[in-house]
Protein backbone atom coordinates (compact mmCIF):
# COMPACT_ATOMS: atom_id res chain seq x y z
CA UNK A 1 0.00 0.00 0.00
CA UNK A 2 1.11 3.50 -1.19
CA UNK A 3 2.57 5.78 1.73
CA UNK A 4 -0.10 8.48 -0.08
CA UNK A 5 -3.21 5.83 1.10
CA UNK A 6 -2.05 5.92 5.22
CA UNK A 7 -1.32 9.57 4.96
CA UNK A 8 -5.25 9.78 3.16
CA UNK A 9 -6.93 7.67 6.03
CA UNK A 10 -5.02 9.19 8.88
CA UNK A 11 -6.24 12.70 7.36
CA UNK A 12 -9.55 11.34 6.87
CA UNK A 13 -9.68 10.71 10.44
CA UNK A 14 -8.45 13.83 11.92
CA UNK A 15 -10.56 15.81 9.43
CA UNK A 16 -13.61 13.97 9.28
CA UNK A 17 -14.29 11.29 11.17
CA UNK A 18 -18.14 11.23 10.47
CA UNK A 19 -17.43 10.19 7.16
CA UNK A 20 -17.04 6.44 8.85
CA UNK A 21 -20.41 6.56 9.72
CA UNK A 22 -21.64 7.99 6.53
CA UNK A 23 -19.91 5.35 4.54
CA UNK A 24 -21.09 3.33 6.92
CA UNK A 25 -24.87 3.40 5.97
CA UNK A 26 -24.40 3.81 1.84
CA UNK A 27 -22.37 0.31 2.17
CA UNK A 28 -23.72 -1.95 -0.43
CA UNK A 29 -24.53 -5.22 1.44
CA UNK A 30 -24.44 -8.86 0.67
CA UNK A 31 -27.59 -10.46 -0.64
CA UNK A 32 -26.30 -13.71 1.52
CA UNK A 33 -24.11 -15.11 4.18
CA UNK A 34 -22.53 -17.57 1.69
CA UNK A 35 -21.39 -17.18 -1.45
CA UNK A 36 -22.00 -19.33 -5.01
CA UNK A 37 -20.34 -22.19 -2.96
CA UNK A 38 -22.92 -22.11 -0.57
CA UNK A 39 -19.75 -21.75 2.09
CA UNK A 40 -18.91 -18.97 3.29
CA UNK A 41 -15.02 -18.04 3.26
CA UNK A 42 -14.27 -15.18 5.93
CA UNK A 43 -10.55 -13.34 6.14
CA UNK A 44 -10.01 -12.85 10.00
CA UNK A 45 -8.03 -9.27 11.00
CA UNK A 46 -8.61 -8.77 14.47
CA UNK A 47 -4.96 -10.76 16.07
CA UNK A 48 -3.20 -7.34 16.15
CA UNK A 49 -5.71 -6.19 18.66
CA UNK A 50 -4.84 -8.64 20.92
CA UNK A 51 -1.17 -7.58 20.80
CA UNK A 52 -1.02 -11.08 18.52
CA UNK A 53 1.62 -9.56 15.77
CA UNK A 54 3.43 -12.89 14.93
CA UNK A 55 2.58 -14.70 11.47
CA UNK A 56 5.53 -17.31 10.83
CA UNK A 57 9.27 -16.43 12.35
CA UNK A 58 8.56 -12.88 12.25
CA UNK A 59 7.19 -11.52 15.56
CA UNK A 60 6.67 -8.23 14.40
CA UNK A 61 4.48 -9.34 10.87
CA UNK A 62 1.77 -7.47 11.36
CA UNK A 63 3.01 -4.88 12.92
CA UNK A 64 2.85 -2.28 9.65
CA UNK A 65 -0.48 -1.53 9.35
CA UNK A 66 0.23 -0.37 5.78
CA UNK A 67 1.21 -3.65 4.73
CA UNK A 68 -1.80 -5.55 6.62
CA UNK A 69 -3.97 -3.28 4.84
CA UNK A 70 -2.59 -4.08 2.12
CA UNK A 71 -2.47 -7.75 1.96
CA UNK A 72 -6.28 -7.66 3.60
CA UNK A 73 -7.26 -5.83 -0.13
CA UNK A 74 -5.35 -8.52 -2.32
CA UNK A 75 -7.76 -11.19 0.06
CA UNK A 76 -11.21 -9.79 -0.41
CA UNK A 77 -10.38 -8.84 -4.05
CA UNK A 78 -10.36 -12.71 -4.96
CA UNK A 79 -12.90 -14.47 -6.09
CA UNK A 80 -14.71 -16.57 -3.65
CA UNK A 81 -13.55 -14.94 -0.80
CA UNK A 82 -17.22 -13.68 1.18
CA UNK A 83 -15.85 -11.43 3.63
CA UNK A 84 -13.63 -10.00 6.96
CA UNK A 85 -13.49 -10.36 10.11
CA UNK A 86 -12.03 -7.11 12.49
CA UNK A 87 -11.67 -4.86 15.12
CA UNK A 88 -13.11 -1.19 14.62
CA UNK A 89 -9.57 0.20 13.51
CA UNK A 90 -9.15 -2.00 10.57
CA UNK A 91 -13.09 -2.40 9.36
CA UNK A 92 -12.99 1.58 8.90
CA UNK A 93 -9.89 1.77 7.70
CA UNK A 94 -11.16 -0.94 5.16
CA UNK A 95 -14.24 0.73 4.65
CA UNK A 96 -12.88 4.16 3.62
CA UNK A 97 -10.72 2.57 1.17
CA UNK A 98 -13.50 0.87 -0.53
CA UNK A 99 -13.02 -2.39 0.43
CA UNK A 100 -15.83 -4.25 2.16
CA UNK A 101 -18.68 -2.91 -0.22
CA UNK A 102 -21.03 -6.32 -0.81
CA UNK A 103 -18.70 -8.45 2.03
CA UNK A 104 -19.87 -9.83 4.74
CA UNK A 105 -18.47 -7.91 7.49
CA UNK A 106 -18.02 -9.41 10.88
CA UNK A 107 -17.07 -7.07 13.75
CA UNK A 108 -14.92 -9.00 16.42
CA UNK A 109 -16.26 -8.27 19.87
CA UNK A 110 -13.42 -9.14 22.89
CA UNK A 111 -9.74 -8.61 22.88
CA UNK A 112 -9.62 -8.30 26.98
CA UNK A 113 -7.53 -11.00 27.37
CA UNK A 114 -4.32 -9.98 25.85
CA UNK A 115 -1.87 -13.17 25.46
CA UNK A 116 0.84 -13.21 28.37
CA UNK A 117 -0.89 -11.31 30.80
CA UNK A 118 -2.35 -12.76 33.83
CA UNK A 119 -5.60 -11.83 32.78
CA UNK A 120 -5.45 -13.49 29.32
CA UNK A 121 -8.64 -15.90 30.41
CA UNK A 122 -10.98 -12.95 30.96
CA UNK A 123 -11.85 -12.54 27.64
CA UNK A 124 -14.55 -9.87 28.59
CA UNK A 125 -15.65 -7.61 25.69
CA UNK A 126 -13.63 -4.74 24.88
CA UNK A 127 -13.93 -4.16 21.26
CA UNK A 128 -17.62 -4.35 19.37
CA UNK A 129 -20.85 -4.29 20.98
CA UNK A 130 -23.74 -6.25 19.42
CA UNK A 131 -25.47 -2.64 19.22
CA UNK A 132 -22.31 -1.24 17.82
CA UNK A 133 -22.42 -3.80 15.16
CA UNK A 134 -25.96 -3.53 14.80
CA UNK A 135 -25.22 -0.12 14.01
CA UNK A 136 -22.59 -0.48 11.86
CA UNK A 137 -25.35 -2.75 9.80
CA UNK A 138 -22.49 -5.48 10.00
CA UNK A 139 -23.43 -9.21 9.03
CA UNK A 140 -22.84 -10.33 12.33
CA UNK A 141 -20.18 -10.39 15.66
CA UNK A 142 -17.45 -12.86 16.60
CA UNK A 143 -16.63 -13.42 20.09
CA UNK A 144 -14.04 -15.73 21.66
CA UNK A 145 -14.29 -18.04 24.36
CA UNK A 146 -12.19 -20.29 26.31
CA UNK A 147 -12.42 -22.60 29.06
CA UNK A 148 -9.49 -22.93 31.40
CA UNK A 149 -10.61 -25.24 34.25
CA UNK A 150 -8.18 -24.18 36.77
CA UNK A 151 -8.91 -19.92 36.09
CA UNK A 152 -11.76 -18.42 37.95
CA UNK A 153 -11.82 -15.65 35.59
CA UNK A 154 -13.57 -18.46 33.41
CA UNK A 155 -16.68 -17.84 35.26
CA UNK A 156 -17.93 -14.31 34.53
CA UNK A 157 -15.94 -14.86 30.82
CA UNK A 158 -18.79 -17.44 30.64
CA UNK A 159 -21.67 -15.36 31.58
CA UNK A 160 -20.42 -12.48 29.49
CA UNK A 161 -20.54 -14.79 26.69
CA UNK A 162 -23.88 -16.42 27.52
CA UNK A 163 -25.47 -12.44 27.81
CA UNK A 164 -23.77 -12.01 24.41
CA UNK A 165 -24.59 -14.43 21.94
CA UNK A 166 -26.33 -13.13 19.60
CA UNK A 167 -22.64 -13.59 17.71
CA UNK A 168 -20.87 -16.01 16.64
CA UNK A 169 -19.03 -18.70 19.10
CA UNK A 170 -15.05 -19.08 19.10
CA UNK A 171 -14.41 -21.95 21.81
CA UNK A 172 -10.92 -23.68 23.02
CA UNK A 173 -10.17 -25.51 26.32
CA UNK A 174 -7.20 -23.53 27.60
CA UNK A 175 -4.41 -24.29 30.62
CA UNK A 176 -1.50 -22.88 31.59
CA UNK A 177 1.36 -24.32 30.58
CA UNK A 178 5.22 -22.28 32.18
CA UNK A 179 2.56 -19.31 32.80
CA UNK A 180 1.23 -18.64 29.17
CA UNK A 181 -2.34 -19.92 27.86
CA UNK A 182 -2.12 -22.66 26.03
CA UNK A 183 -5.34 -24.24 23.96
CA UNK A 184 -5.91 -27.53 24.42
CA UNK A 185 -6.95 -29.57 20.89
CA UNK A 186 -7.05 -32.87 22.15
CA UNK A 187 -10.31 -35.07 20.63
CA UNK A 188 -12.11 -34.64 23.82
CA UNK A 189 -11.19 -31.12 24.69
CA UNK A 190 -12.61 -29.74 21.44
CA UNK A 191 -15.41 -31.84 21.74
CA UNK A 192 -16.14 -30.04 25.43
CA UNK A 193 -15.66 -26.48 24.21
CA UNK A 194 -18.05 -26.78 21.47
CA UNK A 195 -20.53 -28.28 23.22
CA UNK A 196 -20.50 -25.88 25.93
CA UNK A 197 -20.27 -22.67 23.52
CA UNK A 198 -23.61 -24.21 21.81
CA UNK A 199 -25.31 -24.17 25.00
CA UNK A 200 -24.65 -20.49 25.80
CA UNK A 201 -27.34 -17.88 26.05
CA UNK A 202 -31.21 -18.34 25.83
CA UNK A 203 -31.42 -18.62 21.05
CA UNK A 204 -28.70 -20.84 19.32
CA UNK A 205 -30.76 -19.78 16.31
CA UNK A 206 -28.30 -17.19 15.10
CA UNK A 207 -25.18 -19.08 16.23
CA UNK A 208 -22.57 -20.46 14.41
CA UNK A 209 -19.16 -21.88 15.96
CA UNK A 210 -15.25 -21.07 14.67
CA UNK A 211 -13.76 -24.49 15.48
CA UNK A 212 -10.24 -25.38 15.11
CA UNK A 213 -9.21 -27.80 12.39
CA UNK A 214 -7.91 -31.08 13.92
CA UNK A 215 -7.42 -35.16 12.75
CA UNK A 216 -10.51 -36.24 14.23
CA UNK A 217 -12.70 -33.32 13.39
CA UNK A 218 -15.79 -35.79 12.45
CA UNK A 219 -16.29 -36.85 16.05
CA UNK A 220 -15.93 -33.27 16.51
CA UNK A 221 -18.58 -32.32 14.06
CA UNK A 222 -20.98 -34.79 15.35
CA UNK A 223 -21.20 -33.12 19.05
CA UNK A 224 -23.70 -30.36 17.24
CA UNK A 225 -26.18 -29.21 14.83
CA UNK A 226 -24.90 -25.34 14.50
CA UNK A 227 -23.64 -23.98 11.33
CA UNK A 228 -19.30 -25.12 12.35
CA UNK A 229 -16.56 -22.82 10.31
CA UNK A 230 -12.86 -23.99 10.28
CA UNK A 231 -10.33 -21.69 12.00
CA UNK A 232 -7.66 -21.66 10.03
CA UNK A 233 -5.36 -21.25 12.99
CA UNK A 234 -1.14 -20.45 13.04
CA UNK A 235 1.20 -19.62 9.37
CA UNK A 236 2.39 -23.58 8.82
CA UNK A 237 5.90 -24.72 8.38
CA UNK A 238 4.72 -26.98 5.66
CA UNK A 239 1.99 -25.16 4.14
CA UNK A 240 0.84 -28.32 1.64
CA UNK A 241 0.25 -30.76 4.21
CA UNK A 242 -2.03 -27.74 6.28
CA UNK A 243 -4.33 -27.74 3.05
CA UNK A 244 -4.61 -31.22 3.08
CA UNK A 245 -5.75 -31.64 6.14
CA UNK A 246 -8.31 -28.39 5.63
CA UNK A 247 -9.57 -30.35 2.19
CA UNK A 248 -9.84 -33.69 4.32
CA UNK A 249 -12.15 -31.95 6.84
CA UNK A 250 -13.82 -29.84 4.37
CA UNK A 251 -15.32 -32.55 2.70
CA UNK A 252 -17.66 -33.07 6.03
CA UNK A 253 -21.00 -31.15 4.48
CA UNK A 254 -21.27 -30.10 8.35
CA UNK A 255 -18.51 -27.47 7.64
CA UNK A 256 -20.21 -24.11 6.07
CA UNK A 257 -17.02 -22.35 5.43
CA UNK A 258 -13.75 -21.14 6.67
CA UNK A 259 -12.45 -17.97 8.61
CA UNK A 260 -8.85 -17.50 8.20
CA UNK A 261 -6.12 -14.92 8.60
CA UNK A 262 -2.21 -14.92 9.00
CA UNK A 263 -2.03 -18.22 7.03
CA UNK A 264 -3.38 -16.53 4.00
CA UNK A 265 -1.82 -12.80 4.33
CA UNK A 266 1.73 -14.17 5.84
CA UNK A 267 1.89 -17.29 3.89
CA UNK A 268 5.17 -18.44 3.70
CA UNK A 269 5.82 -17.99 -0.03
CA UNK A 270 4.50 -14.13 0.21
CA UNK A 271 1.96 -15.00 -2.25
CA UNK A 272 -1.58 -13.87 -0.59
CA UNK A 273 -3.36 -14.14 -3.84
CA UNK A 274 -2.10 -17.61 -4.37
CA UNK A 275 -2.65 -19.00 -1.00
CA UNK A 276 -6.35 -17.10 -1.17
CA UNK A 277 -7.76 -18.65 -4.34
CA UNK A 278 -5.98 -22.42 -3.02
CA UNK A 279 -7.96 -22.12 -0.20
CA UNK A 280 -11.07 -21.07 -1.71
CA UNK A 281 -10.83 -24.24 -4.57
CA UNK A 282 -11.04 -26.32 -1.06
CA UNK A 283 -14.46 -24.53 -0.33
Amino acid sequence: MSTDLVTDLIASRVNAPGRVAELMARRTRPTSLVGESGRLMLVAADHSARGALRAGDDAMAMADRGDLLRRLMVALDRPGVDGVLGTADILEDLLVLGALEGKVVIGSMNRGGLAGTSFEIDDRFTAYSADRIAQAGFEGGKMLLRIDPDDAATAPTLAACAQAVDALADPFISHRVDGRVRNDLSTDAVIRSATVAAGLAGTSAYTWLKLPVIEDMDQVLAATTLPVLLLGGEVADDQQSQFALWEKVLANPHVKGMVVGRSLLYPPDGDVAAAVDATVGMI
